[in-house]
């Protein structure tokens, strides 16, 4: 670089000064212009501090600020939590979180398992608050009653998405160990996809689909309580089934493709390591064969907590199987088998047969088809592993509790 204006030394200071340290962007051009033009001392005082000033200003819009989904920008609140090595982790509403929804009964508990037991996540038991918390919210706003009093109080949209967002960071960081990616697993959640993707822009969404005879067959004989379904009719609870997945399909639509990913839970079952593999890479997590062998982690540290008072505790402790995909067939009466595309039509739209009778998923692969062999021959065996687990599960929290009275 030449600045013909300047002297033979101030040119050697200057060529000295530049390539111990190249001028870039915003700078090299200021200079070009300063010395180009030989101005005076004064006026390069002033195009200095005007420089300076711009500098500053760029550096706070550069600065990283995160917008509320709402309107405005307000600092994040952190969620501190330090696990058993003292390591501190810190999460906030920009984390990209994981919520697995879908019907109970149609494989959200073996999803979450299977993710459980990557190194990197931790999903843990449903929370059980967090639907209930989004049920609420969507009843006060649906009310412009309520709505308007929340108002008057002072209680804004933007205020309660800033509360109900750190409750859910609170509840979901601190049931379980911390860990790089905090997932949760409340199946009703998915109804409120569209609203969570709002408080957490870079959350995902997993929406669990089975076929809804299979579902509602479970719910039946598991005695599962949903409020407004009639257990002692299969029409009914069809019927419930179908309203219930319309509202987490759409749901899911609206959030969108890159975000929400709709897994079928007899794929994931045939086709497990394909299946994971889809998952993982959605999730933007490396791959890792630990999420194949879910049941060598069951009830470990640092592995996969199961809970005690969860219907499919039981069936989760197993290696991946294929005995509970077709229970249905040959127990839902013969009315509503005839009826079963206009009671659910959504079984159609989710690709099953409704006239199907028993269905036909697929092939599994062989080492599945295996492990099916290996649980049927020894199915006494998983049956006192299963009791095992959930009274060693029962013991530990009595002793929790124990120990939290004595330090009261």
């Amino acid at each position: 670089m030449k600045w013909p204006f300047l002297s033979h030394h101030q040119r050697k200071k200057a060529h000295f000064s530049f390539s111990q340290q190249p001028p870039s962007g915003l700078t090299s051009r200021f200079f070009t212009m300063v010395f180009a033009r030989g101005m005076g001392m004064k006026r390069l005082i002033v195009y200095g501090v005007s420089f300076l000033i711009i500098i500053m200003i760029y550096q706070i819009w550069k600065r990283p600020c995160h917008s509320t989904p709402f309107g405005g920008q307000q600092p994040l609140l952190q969620h501190i939590v330090v696990d058993a090595d003292k390591r501190t982790y810190s999460y906030d509403r920009m984390e990209p979180m994981i919520f697995i929804g879908g019907m109970p009964r149609s494989g959200t508990t073996l999803a979450r398992v299977l993710l459980d037991a990557h190194p990197d996540i931790r999903c843990g038991e449903e929370t059980r608050v967090l639907p209930r918390l989004l049920q609420m919210r969507a009843q006060w706003v649906k009310s412009q009653k309520e709505k308007m009093r929340l108002e008057e109080a002072g209680v804004t949209a933007e205020v309660l998405n800033s509360a109900i967002a750190a409750f859910i960071v609170e509840i979901v960081a601190k049931h379980g160990e911390p860990a790089k990616r905090l997932c949760n697993k409340d199946p009703f959640t998915m109804k409120s996809a569209v609203y969570l993707s709002e408080l957490f822009p870079r959350a995902k969404f997993l929406l669990m689909v089975r076929d809804g005879r299979a579902t509602v067959h479970s719910i039946i004989t598991r005695k599962v309580t949903i409020t407004g379904f009639d257990l002692t009719s299969y029409r009914d609870c069809l019927t419930k089934w179908n309203k219930a997945v319309t509202i987490m399909h759409n749901e899911c639509q609206n959030v969108g493709p890159s975000r929400c990913l709709m897994v079928h839970y007899e794929q994931l079952v045939l086709h497990p390591q394909v299946w994971m593999e889809k998952i993982l890479q959605f999730l933007d997590v490396p791959w890792d064969d630990v999420v194949l062998h879910h049941e060598q982690l069951i009830n470990r540290p640092g592995g996969i907590s199961l809970s005690k008072v969860e219907r499919s505790s039981d069936q989760v402790v197993k290696p991946i199987n294929l005995e509970a995909l077709s229970k249905w067939v040959g127990q839902i009466p013969e009315d509503v088998i005839r009826d079963m595309a206009n009671i659910a039509p959504m079984l159609s739209t989710f690709g099953y047969d409704p006239r199907a009778n028993p269905p036909n998923y697929g092939d599994a692969d062989q080492w599945v088809a295996n492990n099916t062999l290996k649980v049927a021959q020894q199915e006494r065996h998983w049956m006192n592993k299963t009791q095992e687990l959930l009274k060693a599960k029962k013991q530990q929290q009595s002793r929790d509790e124990f120990d939290d009275k004595f330090i009261d």
